[in-house]
Protein backbone atom coordinates (compact mmCIF):
# COMPACT_ATOMS: atom_id res chain seq x y z
CA UNK A 1 0.00 0.00 0.00
CA UNK A 2 1.54 3.39 -1.01
CA UNK A 3 -0.37 6.67 -0.50
CA UNK A 4 0.30 9.89 -2.21
CA UNK A 5 0.51 13.39 -0.02
CA UNK A 6 -0.50 16.43 -1.77
CA UNK A 7 2.33 18.38 -0.11
CA UNK A 8 2.12 22.21 -2.25
CA UNK A 9 0.98 23.63 1.15
CA UNK A 10 -0.42 22.96 5.08
CA UNK A 11 -0.40 20.16 7.36
CA UNK A 12 1.05 17.60 4.71
CA UNK A 13 4.44 16.46 7.05
CA UNK A 14 1.76 15.80 9.96
CA UNK A 15 0.20 13.47 7.79
CA UNK A 16 2.95 11.94 6.43
CA UNK A 17 4.33 11.05 10.11
CA UNK A 18 0.90 9.59 11.06
CA UNK A 19 1.42 7.08 7.80
CA UNK A 20 4.85 6.34 9.51
CA UNK A 21 3.31 6.16 12.04
CA UNK A 22 0.73 3.12 10.89
CA UNK A 23 4.30 1.69 9.02
CA UNK A 24 2.20 2.19 5.45
CA UNK A 25 4.79 4.00 2.78
CA UNK A 26 4.13 6.94 1.86
CA UNK A 27 5.63 9.70 -0.86
CA UNK A 28 4.58 14.16 -2.01
CA UNK A 29 2.86 15.18 -4.63
CA UNK A 30 4.41 18.49 -5.84
CA UNK A 31 4.10 18.41 -9.88
CA UNK A 32 2.51 16.01 -12.29
CA UNK A 33 5.47 13.78 -12.38
CA UNK A 34 4.89 12.45 -8.85
CA UNK A 35 1.36 11.16 -10.20
CA UNK A 36 3.57 8.48 -12.35
CA UNK A 37 4.53 6.86 -9.10
CA UNK A 38 2.17 3.54 -8.22
CA UNK A 39 -0.57 5.20 -5.46
CA UNK A 40 -2.92 3.63 -3.74
CA UNK A 41 -5.00 6.37 -2.13
CA UNK A 42 -4.42 10.25 -1.36
CA UNK A 43 -4.28 12.66 1.15
CA UNK A 44 -5.45 16.46 0.88
CA UNK A 45 -4.41 18.51 3.83
CA UNK A 46 -5.48 20.64 5.74
CA UNK A 47 -4.20 24.84 5.13
CA UNK A 48 -5.34 27.66 3.33
CA UNK A 49 -7.67 26.33 0.78
CA UNK A 50 -7.34 28.96 -1.61
CA UNK A 51 -3.92 28.98 -1.57
CA UNK A 52 -3.89 25.10 -1.89
CA UNK A 53 -6.01 25.58 -5.29
CA UNK A 54 -4.09 28.32 -7.02
CA UNK A 55 -0.96 26.59 -6.31
CA UNK A 56 -2.88 22.96 -8.16
CA UNK A 57 -3.66 25.31 -11.04
CA UNK A 58 -0.04 26.75 -10.97
CA UNK A 59 1.57 23.33 -11.11
CA UNK A 60 -0.80 22.05 -14.11
CA UNK A 61 -2.45 19.09 -10.87
CA UNK A 62 -5.60 20.08 -10.48
CA UNK A 63 -6.89 18.18 -13.86
CA UNK A 64 -5.18 14.93 -12.97
CA UNK A 65 -5.75 14.60 -9.84
CA UNK A 66 -9.55 15.69 -10.44
CA UNK A 67 -9.16 12.54 -13.24
CA UNK A 68 -7.79 9.94 -10.61
CA UNK A 69 -10.02 10.81 -7.85
CA UNK A 70 -13.41 10.34 -10.10
CA UNK A 71 -11.61 7.32 -11.43
CA UNK A 72 -12.44 5.56 -7.89
CA UNK A 73 -8.92 6.57 -6.22
CA UNK A 74 -9.35 6.73 -2.44
CA UNK A 75 -9.13 10.05 -0.59
CA UNK A 76 -8.83 11.85 2.48
CA UNK A 77 -9.41 15.59 2.66
CA UNK A 78 -9.02 17.26 6.22
CA UNK A 79 -9.96 21.02 7.03
CA UNK A 80 -9.14 22.43 3.32
CA UNK A 81 -8.74 19.33 1.98
CA UNK A 82 -12.78 18.91 2.32
CA UNK A 83 -13.30 22.12 0.97
CA UNK A 84 -11.50 21.01 -2.01
CA UNK A 85 -13.55 18.03 -2.40
CA UNK A 86 -16.89 19.56 -1.60
CA UNK A 87 -19.26 19.76 -4.40
CA UNK A 88 -20.08 23.63 -3.09
CA UNK A 89 -18.67 26.06 -1.15
CA UNK A 90 -20.88 28.42 0.82
CA UNK A 91 -21.18 31.88 -1.12
CA UNK A 92 -18.77 31.18 -3.19
CA UNK A 93 -19.41 29.96 -6.91
CA UNK A 94 -15.42 28.44 -7.21
CA UNK A 95 -14.39 24.78 -6.56
CA UNK A 96 -11.84 22.74 -6.92
CA UNK A 97 -11.75 18.81 -7.06
CA UNK A 98 -15.45 18.56 -6.04
CA UNK A 99 -15.90 15.09 -6.13
CA UNK A 100 -18.11 15.11 -2.51
CA UNK A 101 -21.83 15.76 -2.41
CA UNK A 102 -21.41 18.17 0.14
CA UNK A 103 -21.67 22.22 0.88
CA UNK A 104 -19.09 23.78 2.96
CA UNK A 105 -18.75 26.41 4.92
CA UNK A 106 -15.30 28.13 5.28
CA UNK A 107 -14.03 29.30 9.22
CA UNK A 108 -17.70 28.25 9.97
CA UNK A 109 -16.61 28.62 13.90
CA UNK A 110 -15.78 32.62 13.37
CA UNK A 111 -12.45 33.82 14.80
CA UNK A 112 -13.44 33.39 18.67
CA UNK A 113 -13.82 29.72 17.90
CA UNK A 114 -11.64 29.47 15.43
CA UNK A 115 -9.31 27.03 16.60
CA UNK A 116 -10.49 24.66 19.54
CA UNK A 117 -9.88 20.83 21.13
CA UNK A 118 -12.43 18.43 21.71
CA UNK A 119 -14.30 15.11 21.07
CA UNK A 120 -16.85 13.45 19.43
CA UNK A 121 -18.08 10.23 18.42
CA UNK A 122 -16.40 8.77 14.99
CA UNK A 123 -18.84 5.82 13.47
CA UNK A 124 -17.32 3.01 13.78
CA UNK A 125 -14.14 4.00 15.32
CA UNK A 126 -15.37 5.79 18.97
CA UNK A 127 -14.95 9.37 20.44
CA UNK A 128 -11.67 10.48 18.85
CA UNK A 129 -10.10 13.65 20.34
CA UNK A 130 -10.40 16.20 17.38
CA UNK A 131 -8.02 19.84 16.84
CA UNK A 132 -9.78 22.68 14.67
CA UNK A 133 -8.56 25.36 13.24
CA UNK A 134 -10.59 27.98 11.25
CA UNK A 135 -12.32 25.19 10.43
CA UNK A 136 -14.98 24.54 7.89
CA UNK A 137 -18.50 22.40 8.12
CA UNK A 138 -20.67 20.80 6.07
CA UNK A 139 -23.97 22.44 5.72
CA UNK A 140 -26.09 20.66 3.75
CA UNK A 141 -25.48 17.27 1.47
CA UNK A 142 -26.23 14.54 -0.63
CA UNK A 143 -28.41 11.75 -0.46
CA UNK A 144 -25.71 9.10 -1.10
CA UNK A 145 -23.21 10.89 1.21
CA UNK A 146 -22.89 9.38 5.12
CA UNK A 147 -22.44 11.66 8.26
CA UNK A 148 -19.73 10.00 10.21
CA UNK A 149 -18.87 12.86 13.06
CA UNK A 150 -21.26 15.79 14.57
CA UNK A 151 -19.64 18.17 17.01
CA UNK A 152 -22.92 21.03 17.98
CA UNK A 153 -24.93 19.97 15.96
CA UNK A 154 -23.01 20.58 12.91
CA UNK A 155 -21.70 17.62 10.15
CA UNK A 156 -17.70 17.56 10.93
CA UNK A 157 -16.84 14.29 8.89
CA UNK A 158 -18.92 12.50 5.99
CA UNK A 159 -17.83 9.88 3.37
CA UNK A 160 -19.52 9.17 0.16
CA UNK A 161 -18.07 5.96 -2.21
CA UNK A 162 -14.45 6.70 -2.44
CA UNK A 163 -14.05 10.40 -0.60
CA UNK A 164 -13.38 10.57 3.39
CA UNK A 165 -13.53 14.48 4.48
CA UNK A 166 -12.84 15.37 8.10
CA UNK A 167 -13.25 19.48 9.15
CA UNK A 168 -10.99 18.50 12.28
CA UNK A 169 -7.26 17.25 12.05
CA UNK A 170 -6.91 14.02 13.12
CA UNK A 171 -2.78 14.19 12.51
CA UNK A 172 -2.41 17.06 15.24
CA UNK A 173 -2.99 14.00 17.71
CA UNK A 174 -1.55 11.17 18.41
CA UNK A 175 -4.52 8.68 17.72
CA UNK A 176 -4.08 6.83 14.69
CA UNK A 177 -7.89 5.73 14.31
CA UNK A 178 -9.55 7.93 11.92
CA UNK A 179 -6.34 7.64 9.50
CA UNK A 180 -6.71 3.80 9.74
CA UNK A 181 -10.30 4.26 8.88
CA UNK A 182 -9.19 5.81 5.74
CA UNK A 183 -6.64 2.77 5.18
CA UNK A 184 -9.18 0.21 5.27
CA UNK A 185 -11.60 2.48 2.50
CA UNK A 186 -8.34 2.20 0.30
CA UNK A 187 -7.75 -1.57 1.13
CA UNK A 188 -11.32 -2.36 0.29
CA UNK A 189 -10.22 -0.56 -3.03
CA UNK A 190 -7.50 -2.61 -3.80
CA UNK A 191 -9.54 -6.53 -2.89
CA UNK A 192 -12.00 -4.95 -5.32
CA UNK A 193 -9.35 -3.89 -8.03
CA UNK A 194 -6.71 -7.13 -6.98
CA UNK A 195 -9.07 -10.29 -5.95
CA UNK A 196 -6.85 -11.77 -3.38
CA UNK A 197 -4.74 -9.31 -2.26
CA UNK A 198 -3.51 -9.55 1.36
CA UNK A 199 -4.78 -7.09 3.87
CA UNK A 200 -2.21 -5.05 5.47
CA UNK A 201 -2.27 -5.35 8.60
CA UNK A 202 -4.36 -1.80 10.73
CA UNK A 203 -4.51 -3.30 13.90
Amino acid sequence: MRIGVLSLQGGFVEHISMLKALHVDSFEIRNPSHLDKEMDGLILPGGESTVIGRLLNETSLLDPLETLIKGGLPVFGTCAGMILLANSIENSSSTYLPSIGVTVRRNAYGRQLGSFHTEGNFSGIGVVPMTFIRAPYIVCMDEEVRTLAMVGGNIIAAESHNILVTSFHPELTADLRVHKYFLRKVQKQLSLSCPGQQNYPLG
